[in-house]
């Protein structure tokens, strides 16, 4: 097998990995971007703590806690899962700022109008607000998940086969670093060039359909 198919590999674990812990993230952020939200300080001040404390303790920390920590007697995660569950939990704490955010930069007309309209404040949310909260937090979250993609070569230290890994074990094993980190190199750019088009488009498209 020759270096490059070798690297190459590893791209079907790099994206599977990338994808389902952003699509994990995503979900968890919404309870706590609700939580972020909450009126009564009894309810946002755990959540503000915990998001706190994931976004500022090291991805490679709560790996090897996982990882390694987790493993107790006949219950072990495998590689593979303690990558994505950490990189799914880090990416909710950062996406539930994004919606927040976004959630906050939508024009406070748009709740007046929707009281004025006589829309529970429930309804007024599903209807009015998360749209328009959507449209202006999609190219962060597109955004992020190029961080996603390149955070997701940190599990290679724990075994994960994905392109990091399999460039590591190419560069050792033949002596040839250069070329297979070069073959690296190209292929985070093939992947990730694409995402950062698509940020920027989205960005410049959605952004005009928020409603001021």
């Amino acid at each position: 097998m020759d270096l490059f198919t070798a690297i190459v590999r590893g791209v079907p674990l790099t994206l599977g990995i990338t994808a389902a812990s952003f699509t994990l993230g995503a979900l968890l952020a919404l309870p706590l971007a609700a939580g972020l939200r909450a009126r009564h300080r009894a309810a946002r001040i755990p959540v503000r703590l915990v998001v706190d404390v994931v976004r500022g303790i090291p991805i490679l920390v709560w790996l090897f806690l996982l990882y390694f920590g987790l493993s107790v007697g006949a219950f072990r995660l495998d590689a593979v899962q303690a990558a994505v569950l950490t990189l799914g939990g880090v990416s909710a704490a950062y996406l539930a700022e994004t919606y927040r955010g976004a959630v906050a930069a939508v024009d406070r007309g748009q709740w007046e109008a929707s009281r004025a309209l006589a829309l529970p404040r429930a309804a007024a949310f599903a209807t009015v607000i998360a749209p328009q909260a959507a449209r202006i937090a999609l190219p962060t979250a597109t955004t992020f998940a190029l961080t996603l993609l390149k955070d997701s070569s940190i599990p290679s230290v724990i075994g994960v086969t994905e392109v990091a890994f399999r460039t590591v074990e190419q560069a050792r094993s033949t002596g040839q670093g250069l070329p297979a980190y070069g073959v690296a190199v190209a292929l985070y750019i093939v992947i990730s060039v694409p995402v950062a088009l698509l940020s920027r488009y989205l960005d410049h498209r959605l952004r005009k359909k928020v409603a001021r």
